[in-house]
């Protein structure tokens, strides 16, 4: 029940309307507080070495401290060498800035995160930043439908549709080549209406095309943070009910249990794309390009 969103008052008088036993808040609140050893070995456990995908969010909950106020819970998700999608850690607290989530990842590779091919998310600045100080060979993606949303906005109602439809050109293009053709028509079309919108794109070019260098067959699951936002949502559904959580723990509580209901719902399934031999033989050529074996370096 307390998983689902209900808070300890509604838990203690479900309990006694189903049952006659009168459990206070408090009282509830002190089991579900059994879960916060699990949670401290959950955060501590070793993770896999390598991880072809790194998802990084931010979600916000309200908290009361000395007032009600906003504080993001920041997440990862990744995908393994196998293609096996999981959430590698959840972190409450404070505002969402690059120091924190250089803290995030500074923790992943403490617990064996060493090597990462693609970090996705959006363009939050300074996280790409601090991204690469922790994985300097890593790529960044960053998610395009994050950018398409933040440009929609700006364009007037009469050219929404031509607009968005002319970008749907440059990350739907046969590949790399054609995207940045694409762009180019794009950008003569829309310039002197949209310059600034424009000029957005052209500078964040690089790292919204970046999946066009990764096989084809994985392109839904890496040009978008859709897979991290959508795991967000059903946790922001679950804490919705529960309009302001107590503290830290409350937080902690509520969404550990979800997201260990996420990871075993996804710990045997491996993501489209992933399984194929091509694709797992081109990633596996990645890893060792970018992070030769200490035998091979013996070797050279």
């Amino acid at each position: 029940m307390y998983k689902s969103g209900m808070g300890t008052r509604d838990v203690a008088r479900f309990i006694e309307s189903m049952f006659g036993s009168h459990y206070s808040p408090t009282t509830v609140s002190n089991i579900t507080a059994t879960v916060l050893e699990d949670i401290q070995n959950w955060q501590k456990r070793s993770l896999k070495k390598r991880y072809s995908v790194i998802y990084l969010d931010g979600l916000y909950v309200k908290l009361k401290r000395s007032t009600v106020s906003g504080e993001v819970i920041y997440f990862a998700m990744g995908i393994d060498d196998e293609g096996h999608r999981q959430i590698l850690g959840f972190y409450v607290g404070g505002q969402e800035s690059s120091n924190g989530w250089k803290s995030v990842l500074t923790d992943l590779y403490s617990r064996g995160v060493h090597e990462v091919l693609l970090g996705v998310f959006d363009g939050l600045p300074g996280l790409e930043q601090a991204f690469k100080e922790v994985y300097p060979q890593a790529d960044v993606q960053h998610c395009v439908v994050h950018k398409v949303r933040s440009t929609f906005p700006k364009v007037r109602v009469q050219h929404k549709t031509d607009f968005i439809e002319d970008l749907k050109t440059i990350y739907n293009a046969l590949d790399h080549d054609c995207a940045l053709a694409a762009f180019d028509t794009f950008k003569s079309k829309w310039n002197r209406l949209y310059p600034k919108e424009v000029k957005s794109w052209e500078e964040q070019l690089s790292t919204l095309l970046t999946f066009y260098h990764y096989p084809a067959l994985i392109k839904e699951a890496i040009y978008t943070s859709n897979p991290i936002e959508r795991m967000n949502k059903e946790i922001r559904k679950r804490l919705k009910p529960m309009n302001s959580l107590t503290n830290m723990d409350a937080a902690e509580k509520i969404v550990y249990l979800d997201v260990i209901a996420y990871n075993e719902r996804f710990e045997s399934r491996v993501i489209r794309g992933f399984g194929d031999p091509r694709v797992r033989e081109e990633l596996n050529q990645m890893f060792e390009e970018r992070y030769p074996s200490s035998d091979a370096l013996n070797e050279n």
